[in-house]
């Protein structure tokens, strides 16, 4: 294998292949990108077996071969070679290393065989659609926070992706949740999503869609089946091995009789609740909301370094109540709202609180008190 490609072009597709590869393997081709040079192009591919994102860029191929290296020292490599250089990289005729030349600086890694690379792409996927990169972006973005790092319930460690009927029409929808909040966005369903399985993307895997979907004009093209997301964005293609569980029915926690609605400007809010939470302990993070008639003090007592108090006007007509978040879930979530007011319908200091977008995105939050 020889190939020329310019730096920029190869930087740019490692930054999307390397993230995959873990920085400790047991086997050691998985520390290893996959480069193969054919047809005017430089194609990389990089798994941790549960996730594989491919790329092809374009090259001057002078010899078609592949071969697979270190994916984060080749990336340091070219990440640190001047702007606007030529990399070649070449193959040795043995097969165990590659040269890999820019200017005067020349580099020889340790290779191995690409017949060895593992490929989790196999098997047929059930329904496939389209979908605008910027309404994707949304769904993760208002539900990615919510996801569980508790690995005992595995099933809560992704985004859960289901068709739903709402209001006569067939939404795409979006939920996470780590029992202490609930997050939910939808889109209207596109074509071809009809009667798909419900399936659940791992958060690492989310993390990579994030990031190619940072391009609001780009069209994505999905592929789902049983077990497994495939994605396409572009050049570059991500392959995911689904969550094998099953997500419970959260419409059992959305509370729909609270009748007690709470209005404020959002980023009035946010900010008062970043104020008064600087003395918080790191452990406890809870943040008293005193409701009373068109007023709410937020309060923070913590015995080890004093209180902190601030009032707010808010749009509050029932009967007074006293009510306790953590103050860090409260931030995230007004995080998420897009329009200038935030609406929370409140119950009793002890149920879950229903938070509410005005913005029109359909996005709904739901938040476990604490008790303060």
């Amino acid at each position: 294998m020889r190939v020329t490609i310019e730096r920029s072009n190869l930087l740019k597709s490692l930054g999307h292949v390397h993230r995959v590869v873990e920085r400790r393997n047991t086997i050691p081709i998985l520390s290893n990108v996959l480069i193969r040079a054919e047809g005017g192009e430089l194609q990389l591919k990089a798994t941790d077996l549960d996730l594989e994102i491919f790329e092809r860029v374009p090259a001057m191929v002078e010899q078609a071969g592949g071969t697979t290296v270190p994916a984060h020292m080749l990336h340091d490599i070219v990440r640190k070679l001047p702007d606007g250089s030529e990399v070649m990289i070449a193959s040795s005729e043995d097969g165990n290393s590659i040269k890999v030349t820019a200017g005067r600086s020349r580099f020889t890694l340790q290779s191995l065989p690409d017949t060895d690379f593992p490929d989790i792409t196999a098997g047929e996927f059930t329904h496939t659609f389209r979908l605008p990169a910027s309404a994707l972006k949304g769904l993760i973005d208002h539900t990615q926070f919510a996801i569980s790092t508790e690995e005992t319930r595995y099933y809560l460690n992704g985004i859960y992706f289901h068709t739903v009927e709402d209001d006569g029409s067939l939404m795409l929808r979006a939920v996470a949740t780590d029992g202490h909040r609930l997050a939910r966005a939808q889109v209207e369903a596109p074509s071809g999503s009809e009667g798909m399985p419900g399936i659940i993307v791992p958060r690492k895997a989310v993390g990579e869609i994030q990031k190619l979907v940072e391009d609001p004009d780009a069209t994505v093209s999905i592929e789902v089946s049983e077990t497994k997301i495939r994605l396409t964005v572009g050049d570059v293609i991500l392959t995911s091995k689904l969550i094998d569980g099953t997500f419970p029915d959260y419409n059992r926690v959305i509370p729909t009789g609270n009748d007690k609605e709470l209005r404020m400007d959002r980023q009035s809010f946010s900010a008062a609740v970043d104020r008064v939470s600087t003395i918080s302990s790191e452990r406890g993070r809870a943040v008293k909301l005193s409701l009373t008639d068109g007023q709410m003090e937020l309060s923070v007592s913590n015995p080890e370094s004093g209180s902190a108090n601030e009032e707010l006007a808010v749009g509050y007509d029932a009967e007074p109540l006293e009510i306790g978040f953590n103050s860090r879930y409260l931030l995230d979530i007004s995080g998420q709202l897009s329009g200038e007011e935030a609406i929370f319908m409140l119950s009793d200091p002890g149920s879950p609180t229903l938070i509410r977008d005005t913005s029109g995105s359909g996005a709904l939050f739901v938040l476990m008190p604490m008790r303060v």
